[in-house]
């Protein structure tokens, strides 16, 4: 690889949302770290590595199902006994969850091996630095941690399938 095509190499990284990229070709080995805003930080020698990264997180609230047709043949009263148990349920606040969201392309992995158990299941309590999955990139295999603490409610991301830069893998129930 000449210096021409490094240089375009780092600026197509620059322009991307990676934020690092290895490449190993024959003997020439080539790392890129890059800051959050697209400035390299660091060109080193890559080295076989788990490289902990943490998922952007963002909050949603759930959609309130929709409430069910009232019947045209029931009573008045009934008629109001169903409207005031919906406006209870109205009041109700609704629970907010935390996504955690894939931070690059890659493939998700629930486990660290096939023959180990999942990194977290729906119902576990996480905290903040946890690791709860991998995503592989380019033959890297990245730990992706937790930025919020909570109960893990829903696994979105299904196993050894391709995600999305920023992509919801994990519904989290803040505690």
């Amino acid at each position: 690889m000449d210096f021409k095509e490094i240089q375009d190499l780092i600026k197509l990284i620059n322009k991307s949302n990676l934020t690092e990229f290895k490449m190993k070709k024959g003997d020439f080995q080539l790392s890129i770290r890059t800051k959050k805003y697209g400035k390299w930080a660091q060109q080193s020698a890559p080295q076989q590595q788990i490289l902990p990264i943490s998922a952007p997180v963002q909050t949603v609230v759930p959609q309130a199902p929709a409430a069910p047709v009232a019947n045209s043949g029931a009573t008045p009263g009934a008629s109001a006994d169903a409207q005031s148990t919906e406006s209870a349920k109205d009041k109700e606040p609704d629970k907010a969850y935390l996504e955690i969201r894939s931070p690059m392309v890659g493939t998700f992995y629930r486990s660290p091996k096939e023959d180990q158990p999942a990194y977290v299941e729906p119902g576990d309590t996480i905290n903040i630095g946890d690791t709860v999955c991998i995503v592989e990139a380019m033959k890297l295999f990245n730990e992706i941690e937790s930025e919020v603490s909570g109960k893990i409610v829903k696994v979105i991301a299904e196993n050894a399938s391709p995600v999305e830069y920023d992509q919801v893998l994990f519904l989290v129930e803040p505690l």
